[in-house]
């Protein structure tokens, strides 16, 4: 199809070439009339504004970059539903690239955005470590972090509060009376293994109920592990009542081994997973209580703070910024809020 000129609207409009543009731009002091009529004009021509002109005029391309590390978008696709409602109303548009943990290939992504002019740019991951400041070869575009992190100086990375996560887990269990929680969860190396237990240790610390070391277990984030790992506490573990699992994935492990050994959830034992993965969490058998990390508004809170940079909103140059967001505690059949979603709660 032939693209419509910005000529051919101000001839159908009977009005100057700059007349039209003010019109499009939302500029200059115009009749009402008269920007019907161009507006009216270039609907029934089908004219699209250019782009790369508009581009140029306002010094903004209107568009960021997405850097992901999360190969399976397991994190990064919530985040970018986020990222894109809070980016809707400012229409600006995302590029999404996944280098998973090439330096080189992450490199190779950035030149391509910046050689597109982004505005911007927000790094994630699918773990919330801290990894190396996100190479801008030079250039001033605005970086943030989102459930990603970097030691750099006036880094602002956002994260969800996985002690606070963790926190909420222990608190729900022992208001249910349970007093021997078990803990099986992903590897020790990980920041939100060593942030979620912390938080768990806080809540049963402040009910006076002790975490038995004996049944903590770390292991791979799959559900295998979790049937592995329950299985060996029941042949060879003390009691427990209750377990609080890492991820969703090894909660869905847990819950199988224990029915297979004739154990009712949530009578016998309760399960608290993490993540919300909903393909997961709603297939469980029983249906799985579990932490919401909240992905889809640390997505909205990232691209707002992405845009306050791109629009000068700096804060100082070397200040490192980290803010946690909170989590939330969703109730199904897991913990005995039946087969449906029954509650949610926040960390305080």
């Amino acid at each position: 199809m032939r693209l419509v000129t910005i000529h051919e609207v101000a001839r159908n409009a009977g009005v100057s070439i700059g007349t039209v543009s003010k019109v499009l731009n939302n500029q200059g002091q115009l009749r009402a009339e008269t920007r019907l009529r161009v507006r009216a004009a270039a609907e029934l021509l089908g004219f699209r504004p250019n782009d790369l002109a508009r581009s140029l005029h306002r010094k903004r391309t209107f568009t960021i970059g997405l850097v992901s590390s999360d190969r399976f978008g397991r994190f990064s696709i919530p985040l970018l539903e986020g990222i894109e409602d809070a980016l809707d109303s400012a229409r600006v548009a995302v590029f999404l690239c996944k280098p998973t943990d090439d330096p080189a290939h992450e490199r190779r992504h950035v030149e391509s955005l910046l050689a597109k002019r982004v505005d911007g740019l927000i790094v994630t991951s699918r773990r919330t470590d801290p990894r190396p400041p996100l190479d801008t070869l030079g250039t001033s575009v605005p970086v943030i972090y989102a459930y990603a992190q970097t030691a750099g100086a006036g880094a602002t990375c956002l994260l969800a509060d996985d002690e606070g996560g963790g926190y909420l887990a222990g608190r729900h269990l022992v208001g249910l009376g349970r007093t021997r929680i078990a803990h099986i969860t992903g590897p020790e190396r990980f920041a939100a293994v060593r942030e979620r237990r912390a938080g768990l240790s806080r809540a049963l610390a402040g009910a006076q109920v002790p975490l038995d070391p004996r049944l903590a277990s770390t292991g791979p984030w799959s559900e295998a592990w979790g049937r592995e790992a329950v299985g060996r506490l029941l042949d060879a573990g003390p009691p427990f009542d209750a377990v609080f699992c890492g991820s969703d994935q090894i909660a869905r492990g847990v819950a199988d081994c224990l029915r297979e050994r004739g154990l009712n959830v949530p009578d016998d034992v309760a399960i608290v997973g993490y993540d919300n993965w909903e393909i997961v969490a709603a297939a469980t058998r029983p249906p799985l209580t579990t932490i919401d990390p909240c992905l889809h508004e640390l997505g909205q809170a990232a691209a707002s703070r992405l845009l306050a940079m791109i629009d000068g909103d700096h804060g100082p140059a070397a200040t490192r910024h980290v803010v946690r967001l909170p989590c939330r505690l969703l109730v199904r059949a897991s913990c005995g809020g039946g087969s449906s979603l029954k509650t949610a709660d926040r960390a305080a």
